[in-house]
């Protein structure tokens, strides 16, 4: 099977319901499948759009999308998976846990991984004020396009927990969707689910805690008739 990028028919973003780096909540009231979250910046343009939060995206292409979280991503082996195979694997960096190991994240995106946004120093953001989840979302933008010449613009709230100044915090920083998971992939190798049956689906976004265990996850990805996507191409 060929691993790589894959253009999608007409995809449309989808929707809500919640976990992140361990646990996750949102803000109560927020729209799903897809539609826009909307919603008033600090200066009362309540016409603005915000982006969306997401964990599965809609679409009819039989694909799945790899997430992995906090730049702890740097087994030899993994790294070596994802070069052999070209694996378009999503990684949500934070700057403090990253950023000594930025020449490896370099390396992998140069066989199709993407760098994304995951703050700063990895601070739970849900209840602080505007000015400091624009700091930690806005100050790792800066960092990864210093770093890698590139502007995220996907997003991972550290533990899943946002609120609506997240949102608007993220708008203003450049990022177009805010990006949950559907399934998680523990250290023990089993996949769970935040909600409905407890099988992958087309679209889902599988948030990976224990890298080791990506090539096993590929045999189950393969063995529902999936396939690895770059959730850049469906975002």
């Amino acid at each position: 099977m060929r691993w790589g990028r894959f253009r999608p028919a007409g995809a449309a973003l989808a929707a809500l319901l919640l976990t992140g780096c361990a646990q996750f909540a949102g803000p109560a009231g927020q729209p799903v499948a897809g539609e826009p979250a909307r919603g008033g910046d600090r200066g009362g343009d309540r016409s603005r759009n915000l982006p969306p939060v997401v964990d599965h995206v809609r679409t009819t292409d039989r694909v799945v999308f790899l997430t992995y979280d906090d730049g702890a991503e740097r087994d030899p082996g993994f790294a070596a998976l994802v070069r052999e195979r070209r694996l378009p694997v999503t990684l949500f960096l934070t700057d403090t846990v990253a950023g000594p190991a930025y020449g490896h994240f370099a390396g992998l995106r140069s066989v199709g991984a993407s760098l994304q946004n995951h703050t700063l120093d990895h601070r739970s953001l849900r209840g602080l004020p505007y000015a400091g989840q624009r700091a930690e979302i806005c100050g790792q933008q800066t960092k990864l396009r210093s770093r890698f010449g590139v502007r995220p613009h996907l997003f991972r709230p550290p533990h899943g927990r946002y609120d609506s100044t997240t949102l608007r915090a993220a708008a203003d920083c450049g990022i177009t969707a805010v990006v949950l998971w559907r399934a998680t992939l523990t250290p023990a190798g089993d996949l769970t689910y935040t909600r409905g049956d407890r099988r992958l689906h087309p679209g889902d976004i599988i948030s990976v805690d224990e890298a080791t265990r990506t090539e096993a996850l590929l045999e189950t990805i393969e063995e529902r008739g999936l396939r690895v996507a770059s959730l850049d191409d469906y975002l």
